[in-house]
Formats: structure tokens, C-alpha cells, sequence
């Protein structure tokens, strides 16, 4: 999919429809209330945000406008990467702390969600990729962590500190990756609110410009999740909720059962699928982007 030309193709309108902004959090507000600006700031029916960062964090929050909100929970299990500040309660050096880390918090580890998180307290597992710290002045340091979507770095850091037998506590956090949304990428960079506000106060104005510079096409879904490609014969009926059968495909690739796949006739995404393999049907629909109507 060349999510570029589908951008360049599609009118301002389209892009409000089924598209994803990638916003840098400022320190302060809530995930939620950016999510609402943005809806308030371009009068759209619906948004949501790929993953809440708390109001002291900053950085790489994606926003989903109207229909793309059905992607958000396809995007919210992806891979992040932060940067920050912890602070421990006394002192310590990179060896020790390094040391811990690779015994630790690389690989699979299990956390219990703080008490003031919205999700049930039971300890979860979570897969820590990279953690490392670098930078040290006194007793604050300065450290970077990939890791599975769902992870509490505050929480990762608290467990460190427990572990280090010294106590620490998070100063600040920085996102700069959200699965494919990244805080400096040339395709999809971050863009700041005043850019944002920027473009809102242009389009207002009449010009479409810098506001369609910054949505990103909904259809870069496929870049997540493998696209299938479908012939136009039955495409009425598959828009209706169908399964889709082997006999519509423009070719099987051999995709997983079970596996997640992006819907495609042509350049026109159709929806997202989990995958049978069955006799005749290869696939099934968990969410089908119908027509719109009126």
C-alpha cells in the first residue's frame, strides 16, 4: 500500500473522515482532553487517542478521527519507547544499576497496575525489549525503555528502585514511539499543538493545506496488520458483513489462522478480519467499514 499517493488522492474532507493525527502531547492536560480539543477544534462526531499518557508526560500521542476510531484497539498493543528522568532515594552507580536491570526487567516480567489506574489490579505480564540508563547527575538518571503496550513505566521504575533495595521514583517521561507513530519520522512525525492549532486557524480560513500535510490516512492500518487484497465481484454482499471466501481473493499469500489481516478491494479498505482458513471461507469480519449514508 502506498499510504503517500492514497494521501495525496484523497480531499480534506475524506481525511477528517478516516484519518489519524499524530500529536505531541504537551505536558498538563489529559489524553482525553487532548483527544476532545481535537474533536472540538475540527467539529468531527468522534475521536480517540492510541494509548493514555498522563498529564505529566508528553509526547507521541496518535489521535483516530470518526471512523478511524475503530482502529484504536489495533493499534493500542503495539510496541513503545520512552525516555525520562528517575531519581533514587539514595545513591547508586550505572554498573549496580545496569546489573539489576539485566536481571530483572529484560524479557518478560509481571506488574501490578497502580492503584489510581482504570484497569482491573492483577498482576499482568509484560515484555521489556530495552531498558538501559545512561546519564547520571547526582542522584537523577537518565534512562530509555522500549517495551509491549500496556507497560507502567512509573511502575517499572518503583519496582527498580524496590529491587535496588534503595527506593527511586520517576522525575519526568517522554514518549517517542507508538507502535508505527514516532515522535521524528519523516512519513508520520509528531506534531506539536501550536503546528496543530496552526493549521486549524489556516483551514478555518479556507486553506486546506497544512492540515491535510498532517492527517495521516486511516489506511496505514496495513502497515500493522498485512493487507488482503479482494476482487470487486461480491463486494456489495462483504460490505454487508459477510465472511470472505478463498474464491474472492485476488491471491492467497498463506496468511496464519487466526492471524489479524487489513481488507482491501484495490485501494478501498473494506475492514479488518480475523482469518478461518476454513474449506471455502478464508475469513471472517470483526469490523466492516460500511458505506456511507445521506
Amino acid at each position: 500500500m502506498n499510504i503517500a499517493e492514497i494521501k495525496q488522492k484523497k480531499s480534506i474532507s475524506e481525511l477528517l473522515e478516516f484519518g489519524i493525527i499524530n500529536l505531541d502531547k504537551p505536558s498538563g492536560p489529559t489524553s482525553f482532553t487532548i483527544s476532545e480539543f481535537v474533536g472540538y477544534s475540527l467539529n468531527l462526531r468522534k475521536t480517540s487517542h492510541f494509548g493514555t499518557l498522563d498529564p505529566k508526560v508528553t509526547g507521541v500521542l496518535p489521535i483516530a478521527l470518526n471512523r478511524a476510531c475503530k482502529l484504536t484497539g489495533y493499534f493500542l498493543g503495539e510496541d513503545k519507547e520512552y525516555v525520562g528522568v528517575m531519581r533514587l532515594h539514595e545513591d547508586s552507580d550505572i554498573k549496580t544499576i545496569r546489573k539489576i536491570i539485566q536481571e530483572k526487567f529484560i524479557g518478560k516480567i509481571t506488574q501490578m497496575p497502580p492503584v489510581k489506574s482504570r484497569v482491573k489490579r492483577q498482576n499482568r505480564e509484560r515484555e521489556i525489549k530495552k531498558f538501559d540508563v545512561s546519564e547520571k547527575k547526582g542522584r537523577d538518571f537518565l534512562f530509555y525503555v522500549e517495551c509491549e503496550g500496556g507497560t507502567y513505566i512509573r511502575k517499572l521504575i518503583d519496582d527498580l528502585g524496590k529491587e535496588l533495595g534503595i527506593g527511586a521514583h520517576m522525575l519526568e517521561l517522554r514518549r517517542i514511539r507508538a507502535g508505527i507513530f514516532e515522535e521524528e519520522n519523516k512519513e508520520y512525525p509528531s506534531i506539536n499543538m501550536y503546528d496543530f492549532e496552526k493549521a486549524i486557524e489556516e483551514y478555518k480560513k479556507g486553506n486546506e493545506k497544512l492540515l491535510k500535510k498532517i492527517i495521516i490516512p486511516g489506511e496505514v492500518v496495513s502497515e500493522v496488520y498485512l493487507p488482503v487484497f479482494i476482487k470487486e465481484d461480491n463486494l456489495n454482499q462483504i460490505l454487508t458483513g459477510k465472511p470472505i471466501y478463498k474464491k474472492e481473493l485476488i491471491e492467497d499469500k498463506g496468511w496464519r489462522k487466526d492471524s489479524v489481516v487489513s481488507v482491501f478491494c484495490k485501494e478501498k479498505f473494506i475492514g479488518m478480519y480475523k482469518v478461518l482458513r476454513g474449506k471455502e471461507i478464508f475469513a471472517k469480519p470483526e469490523f466492516v467499514m460500511q458505506e456511507m449514508r445521506g
